[in-house]
């Protein structure tokens, strides 16, 4: 199924209770969707757009952009085949992060958004994004240890339903991290990474039928 939209930001309409937030941007039927922490962390307070407004949100752009999944690098960078979104979309007061609480409030937000774009890999930037990701949407059922994300950084964890390609969080990125996660990325993108099952079984045609 395809979504049908012809916005960018905020395509599903999602509609926080909170005076200030970020909400998600990029290709609703995009494979490939990046997910951050939350905006005092990778930027977008002031432009509106998940990781814009720092040199680390900068940085991470241009990565991307050298497998072409982002365009003109930027406060409203152009995308092709990605979608940017934060696990708490919130904009909080000045160096305060989200508690427990401020988390689950904004996670139905982005379950929603995530589950409706079912991109085929998700890139969670970060220890706590990459912990939520592996936790609430892959089937893995040992610990997955992330205190190495220097280590895990564009290393590949096949789940069930996604492919799951952590990122360090550009803030610590050190020399040849934005190139490593563009070689990984490319070499992602020259096989068949698509995370879909046949249906075709269950019907009376020989045709296959694939869904994510």
């Amino acid at each position: 199924m395809e979504n049908v939209t012809d916005r960018t930001s905020n395509p599903f309409g999602m509609r926080p209770d909170t005076d200030a937030y970020v909400p998600g941007y990029g290709d609703a039927n995009a494979d490939f969707h990046v997910v951050g922490d939350h905006p005092g962390a990778h930027g977008g307070a002031d432009t509106g757009v998940p990781f814009t407004g720092t040199d680390a949100a900068v940085r991470l752009q241009h990565a991307l952009a050298a497998v072409d999944l982002v365009t003109d690098p930027g406060d409203a960078p152009g995308v092709d085949n990605l979608f940017l979104s934060y696990r708490h979309m919130g904009v909080l007061d000045e160096e305060r992060s989200p508690t427990a609480a401020d988390y689950a409030e904004m996670e139905p937000f982005f379950d929603a958004e995530l589950r409706a774009i079912t991109a085929h890999v998700l890139l969670p930037v970060g220890r706590a994004a990459t912990e939520h990701v592996l936790e609430q949407y892959t089937a893995r059922r040992e610990k997955v240890d992330t205190a190495d994300m220097a280590a895990m950084h564009g290393t590949e964890i096949h789940g069930s339903g996604f492919l799951v390609v952590p990122v360090r969080d550009p803030r610590e990125w050190e020399t040849g991290d934005d190139e490593a996660l563009a070689t990984a990325l490319a070499e992602l993108m020259a096989r068949d990474y698509r995370r879909e099952s046949d249906l075709g079984r269950f019907l009376t045609g020989p045709e296959p039928y694939r869904v994510r």
